[in-house]
């Protein structure tokens, strides 16, 4: 299956009862609203790979692309101002849908994050891999091994990642968890297909989310377990397992464990619910919503689907790092 278009998408009347456990928001807790910077390789108002601007002290601002799908600023060491006065341990950033593997050192530093409205966020002292060599897995589908290389330039600020290879990724390398200034900061985020706020508040929290319950990481402080989703395929089983909206990518990889087939038909019909107000369907018709293709993997144990980008062109998500919970809403 090389295309998996929307047939359908929608919030259904249970959303009211879903409410009544929505998290609540204080209307003096700080956010700052982060445009994206246009893309070349999308038209104006669709979902692509946010891009936004990084400075580290004594440093100009230079493109970096925001990712869901990892945690933590990965950038080229030639790109940390002073880079080699800087003491640091090593590291390394696994990304799992390329087979990349970023190695260097990670950095405690400061960072200033952009958008093009000319707004911008500050982080604290935050560590940040100072990439030396990338390195590539033995099923990699996108890397060429290299030393001292130039332009890698990655903000992870997703959550749920440390078992994907990113075990140093924990929610202190994440930049818009981990402001200068934390009063009244509500640490979170709205990412949408046009730009992210960063803090919670009511303002910015308002507008029909429907919101999942996290379960706490039993091992990483501060950290949450990814969020649920059930997947149905031509109205079979239904398989229930974890959900990651991933601004990295335009494919989308699902695991569906035990499936009789290394690859969907063409004309599969693939239903993903993430609470029970907020589901689509992906079957037969051009959608916004559709990935540039479907990856299967019938392997793993747990079912998964990572939507891609494409994902943001229908709802708009939530993440509340503070009290655990993911939200979706639909795009009006």
């Amino acid at each position: 299956m090389t295309k998996a278009p929307l047939a359908l998408f929608f919030i259904s009347a249970a959303g009211a009862a879903w409410a009544a456990d929505a998290p609540q928001y204080n209307d003096a807790s700080q956010s700052v609203y982060l445009q994206y910077y246009p893309s070349s390789k999308a038209p104006a108002g669709v979902a692509h790979t946010p891009g936004l601007r990084i400075n580290f002290p004594g440093g100009d601002a230079r493109p970096i692309e925001m990712d869901t799908g990892s945690t933590g600023i990965v950038i080229s060491a030639d790109s940390i101002p002073n880079f080699s006065q800087l003491s640091g341990t090593p590291g390394r950033l696994t990304y799992n849908s390329s087979g990349r593997i970023m190695i260097g050192l990670w950095v405690t530093t400061p960072v200033t994050v952009s958008g093009s409205n000319g707004q911008h966020f500050t982080t604290a002292p935050i560590p940040v891999l100072a990439v030396t060599q990338i390195a590539c897995q033995d099923n990699a589908r996108h890397c060429t091994p290299e030393d001292n290389p130039r332009g890698v330039a990655m903000m992870g600020v997703g959550f749920a990642r440390e078992g994907s290879e990113q075990k140093q990724s924990s929610p202190d390398t994440n930049p818009l968890l981990n402001p200068a200034t934390p009063d009244n900061f509500h640490k979170g985020y709205v990412v949408t297909r046009n730009g992210v706020h960063v803090g919670l508040n009511a303002a910015v929290s308002r507008g029909g989310f429907s919101y999942a319950k996290l379960q706490p990481d039993p091992h990483i402080p501060g950290e949450w377990q990814a969020a649920p989703v059930c997947i149905v395929v031509n109205g079979d089983q239904k398989r229930c397992g974890t959900a990651l909206v991933d601004t990295g990518v335009n494919e989308m990889f699902i695991t569906l464990p035990n499936y009789p087939s290394s690859a969907l038909p063409d004309d599969a019909s693939l239903t993903f619910t993430f609470t029970p107000a907020v589901s689509y369907t992906l079957s037969g018709s051009d959608s916004p919503l559709a990935p540039e293709k479907i990856i299967l993997n019938t392997t793993r144990q747990t079912p998964f689907v990572n939507t891609g980008v494409n994902f943001l062109n229908g709802f708009d998500v939530l993440y509340d790092a503070q009290n655990g919970y993911f939200g979706y809403r639909a795009v009006k």
